[in-house]
């Protein structure tokens, strides 16, 4: 069975890391820039499409249950 990678794993080709997270930063903005201009509906069903999209990717259903459980919020 193939384990879920939790470690930073981010990269960019091409380009040199200065940082531990630079490369996470630069997705995370433009995973903002995909949400400006969209109302509630529109950012929820952009995030339910690129959830999708990365699970094709990814295309291990172990894993995909595995990333599942891990961004599950723990019970209050």
């Amino acid at each position: 069975m193939n384990q879920l990678n939790t470690q930073a794993n981010f990269h960019h080709s091409g380009s040199k890391v200065r940082g531990d997270f630079e490369p996470g930063d630069a997705f995370y903005e433009a995973l903002m820039q995909a949400h400006e201009g969209l109302d509630e509906s529109q950012s929820q069903l952009l995030n339910a499409r690129l959830i999708l999209v990365m699970a094709n990717h990814i295309g291990d259903l172990d894993v995909l249950k595995q990333a599942i459980e891990a961004a599950r919020l723990p019970e209050a």
